[in-house]
């Protein structure tokens, strides 16, 4: 599977960048769980990557962003599964630009097979922020360049305010230097991670699950060293989940379904 356009050869009249790319992978063996499928969080670390990709075709490098001191956090994800992919299989995962709103911009993804089946689709947003975290609004030059099919009204992801009822099942975990990314937080696919490992120890195996679907809010960074404590319970179809502190501190939180 070469690069290439994931559309048409359509592109923004000022830019050369394609209004969306398409990345190939080969799927690792150490991307894939027990059952031998992919882990959602490596699908999650594919998006990260081909949207890197797609940023970097426009001149917007990881350098170029660090020279700037702004830098882009993950606020919100969606995530549907629909199918497994396992170790060998290659896949391509597209990214394109679909909304933008002053500090936030959203991403869709989808991963297909070779046959061009659909296997995974994600939106994620993500705020654009100065060096000390604080939010920035996106350059006129960024948003023009990237313009393309937006949606119309784009309205941020969000899970709702939580409260962890008494019978939640509790895990307590240490955020270690292997799940820090670039910028020292824990990266926002590890999340997931914890999110998976929690729903196992609370009775669901949610990665057996197809269709599956997840929606994580990301609320403030968790660093190494960091103390997790997660929490997770059922309501009614639904499984929640909220990543905390002991001191009060929120880190994130996510609704998921099957």
């Amino acid at each position: 599977m070469s690069r290439r356009p994931y559309t048409a050869a359509a592109v923004v009249a000022e830019s050369p960048v394609p209004f969306a790319h398409v990345e190939p992978y080969r799927v690792r063996f150490d991307e894939c769980g027990a059952d031998g499928a992919v882990r959602t969080s490596s699908y999650l670390r594919y998006m990260q990557d081909a949207a890197s990709v797609h940023s970097s075709m426009a001149g917007y490098t990881r350098e170029w962003y660090r020279e700037q001191g702004i830098f882009w956090l993950v606020r919100h994800v969606r995530i549907r599964v629909l199918s497994p992919s396992r170790y060998g299989d290659i896949v391509g995962v597209s990214t394109e630009v679909v909304g933008f709103r002053r500090i936030w911009a959203r991403r869709h993804s989808d991963v297909r097979d070779e046959s061009g089946r659909l296997v995974a689709e994600a939106d994620v947003d993500w705020v654009l922020t100065d060096a000390r975290g604080r939010p920035m609004r996106i350059p006129e030059e960024i948003s023009r360049r990237f313009a393309a099919r937006l949606q119309e009204g784009y309205e941020p992801g969000a899970v709702r305010p939580l409260t962890a009822p008494t019978g939640a099942h509790r895990r307590e975990r240490t955020v270690e230097r292997s799940e820090l990314d670039p910028l020292g937080h824990l990266n926002n696919a590890a999340y997931v991670d914890h999110l998976e490992a929690g729903l196992d120890d609370a009775g669901l195996d949610f990665p057996a699950r197809l269709p599956r679907e997840l929606r994580m809010e990301y609320l403030v960074p968790a660093v190494g060293g960091e103390t997790l404590v997660s929490r997770t319970w059922r309501d009614g179809d639904a499984w929640w989940w909220l990543l905390g502190a002991d001191d009060g501190r929120a880190f994130a939180r996510a609704q998921t379904t099957s």
